[in-house]
């Protein structure tokens, strides 16, 4: 299979712009929470820092602990997601977006709109969650 053929069966020349910008759009937003969800961090810390908290005895202490762990994980996932698009970025640049890591074959692009940063199709992501 050569390359002209792969690029043009997945993304014709025209939606190339708009899949970059989409995807962009998707980095830049992403970027942007993981900058709130620092600050939030940050706060919780701060705020905690100033009080001397006792979790095991402080009925506060477990929802905050609890809050605290809760923003760390939603702030690695969007950090990952974040690699994720940077990665869909650089096979947008190579010409291999869009299709399947897995089988090669095109990735919908109802799939792509939903999760722009889709490495498989439907039937292979389906197949590596069983």
């Amino acid at each position: 299979m050569n390359d002209s053929h792969s690029n043009a069966a997945v993304h014709p020349v025209e939606d190339v712009a708009a899949t970059r910008a989409r995807l962009t759009g998707a980095r830049e937003g992403t970027t942007e929470q993981i900058s709130a969800l620092s600050r939030e961090y940050d706060g919780i810390v701060q705020a905690n820092a100033m009080v001397a908290i006792d979790d095991e005895h402080d009925p506060e202490g477990s929802s905050t602990a609890f809050e605290r762990a809760h923003i760390g994980a939603l702030l690695e996932q969007a950090r990952d997601h974040l690699v994720a698009l940077d990665q869909a970025l650089e096979r947008l640049e190579r010409g291999e977006y869009g299709r399947c890591e897995v089988c090669g074959e095109p990735i919908p692009p109802e799939r792509l709109d939903v999760l722009p940063a889709a490495t498989t199709c439907v039937r292979c992501a389906a197949a590596r969650t069983r």
